[in-house]
């Protein structure tokens, strides 16, 4: 059930090295490309970073970042944290009747709704941003076009075992649902 799968979402900041194959995400990219999209313009892409990509990825973060010695040597490994990072990519076109917030929207949910099905597949995922996302050298390294933005990556990996229950404060949904 949707909402069963929903309400057991969490992120896994450290997950092991099994990770899905290209083959067995095609099937959730395909599910996931089902989000809301205004014109139907699938404003997206995603991009599989796994084995040396990820190396590149942590040079390019350290050289836009202008750290050296042990700080850079530590922000180059981040990207090593999963055998599998997906970028999430705003793809935007150009549309008259779309604006671009609308793009990113769609671009978002796909991100959130591929989190939700690799969750449900029994994955683990995280989404990682942070102030590198946006770089050049960092859109240089995903080849993205002028027209588009990095939103993130989903690290992939396996649930360990010795993972704890994911710790997330209920709200009270009146709070945040209005009526006009």
């Amino acid at each position: 059930m949707v909402l069963d799968a929903v309400g057991a979402r969490r992120s896994y900041s450290r997950v092991t090295a099994a990770v899905p194959t290209h083959e067995d995400l095609l099937p959730l990219v395909a599910a996931a490309a089902r989000v809301a999209d205004h014109g139907a313009l699938r404003p997206w892409r995603l991009i599989e970073l796994r084995g040396d990509a990820r190396r590149r990825l942590g040079g390019a973060l350290v050289a836009a970042s202008g750290l050296a010695g042990a700080d850079a040597l530590r922000l180059a490994e981040k990207p090593l944290r999963a055998e599998l990072l997906i970028a999430v990519v705003a793809s935007r076109r150009d549309n008259a009747k779309v604006a671009d917030w609308e793009q990113d929207a769609a671009a978002a949910g796909v991100g959130h709704a591929l989190s939700l099905l690799l969750a449900d597949a029994g994955w683990g995922v995280m989404w990682r941003t942070g102030p590198l996302t946006r770089t050049r050298q960092v859109h240089d390294l995903h080849r993205l076009t002028e027209s588009e933005e990095l939103l993130g990556w989903l690290y992939v990996g396996g649930v360990p075992e010795d993972a704890k229950p994911g710790v997330r404060q209920a709200i009270d949904p009146a709070e945040f649902l209005s009526v006009l």
